[in-house]
């Protein structure tokens, strides 16, 4: 089974391929330096530093899937105040790209991830309908990372496209939840004494609150509602991954943000998987990028469906 993965970023969806048994025979991104990552981890796929809009589809090579991860920051509720700017029009446009690939290659199959406020998208339905000409039926999955084994909750949708009369209904496995517990290195990271000069007052009350409830070990995220005020137990699933610092590692009087190396675990890469040096470059990369063992999954069940 050949697989192309447009979006590629720091590879995650080529990853999951990859350990579904695929061969990754092409990637495309816009950045460079992700590109480059993603050269050092696949360097037996052709690579090509594009914006997809630009990618020639003549250029790929032939493939039985494609992956693509199109722009999601423009239908993310946490875009906040930039929603409806014409930054976050052109993020959402790069999902028109797939089917310039789509017309061309007419692959078997097509998964394309984002977040769930994708399918709210003014333009979803004419892009839906623009695939169904293509003749591809589709199958919605809103999947939790969790609920795969990684020890993250991260909400996606995942579109699988078929070439075939009806969508195809896939049989996805359920495994039981690991907590951050199973990345956490007390070991290792830049640690920080809590009750320092200059620390914040909000900051402080919510390493109170945490204390309070899951005593001397909890994460406490810097920002976001939900756990962002109470804390996270670390025998459970970590909160979702984003592309800055967010969590912080609580060990009674000290603390730290999480290491890229931890990011990547908590997103289910192999712990050998090769990151930027530069720590601010990893995250971001790494928060956008998809599970991998999410990805694995749903290609296996689509083997089994086929």
């Amino acid at each position: 089974m050949k697989v192309a993965d447009g979006f590629a970023g720091i590879g995650g969806s080529s990853e999951g391929a990859k350990m579904a048994g695929a061969e990754i025979v092409w990637t495309g991104n816009h950045w460079q330096e992700a590109v480059a990552i993603h050269a050092r981890n696949h360097p037996q796929a052709m690579h090509t530093c594009q914006d997809m809009h630009q990618v020639n589809p003549a250029l790929i090579p032939q493939h039985d899937i494609f992956l693509a991860s199109p722009c999601c920051q423009g239908h993310s509720p946490a875009r906040g105040k930039a929603n409806g700017n014409p930054q976050h029009d052109s993020s959402r446009a790069t999902a028109w790209s797939i089917l310039s690939i789509a017309e061309y290659h007419k692959e078997d199959v097509i998964i394309v991830e984002n977040v769930p406020a994708f399918t709210k998208w003014a333009l979803y339905p004419a892009w839906r309908q623009a695939l169904h000409a293509l003749g591809y039926a589709i199958s919605p999955y809103i999947i939790d990372a969790a609920d795969h084994g990684v020890p993250q909750n991260r909400e996606r949708l995942y579109l699988v496209m078929t070439r075939s009369k009806h969508p195809i209904e896939l049989t996805l496995p359920h495994r039981p939840h690991v907590g951050a517990d199973s990345f956490i290195d007390f070991s290792h990271g830049s640690w920080s004494k809590i009750d320092r000069p200059g620390r914040s007052a909000a900051t402080l009350s919510r390493i109170a609150a945490g204390r309070r409830r899951f005593g001397d070990r909890f994460l406490a995220p810097y920002y976001g509602t939900g756990s962002g005020q109470t804390g996270r137990d670390i025998a459970r699933p970590i909160g979702t991954i984003t592309t800055r610092d967010r969590w912080a590692v609580i060990d009674g009087d000290r603390m730290r943000m999480l290491t890229k190396h931890e990011c990547a675990a908590a997103m289910g890469f192999r712990p050998d998987y090769i990151l930027p040096e530069q720590h601010t470059l990893a995250v971001h990369m790494i928060g956008n990028a998809v599970c991998p063992v999410v990805m694995c999954d749903l290609i296996n069940s689509i083997k089994e469906a086929a």
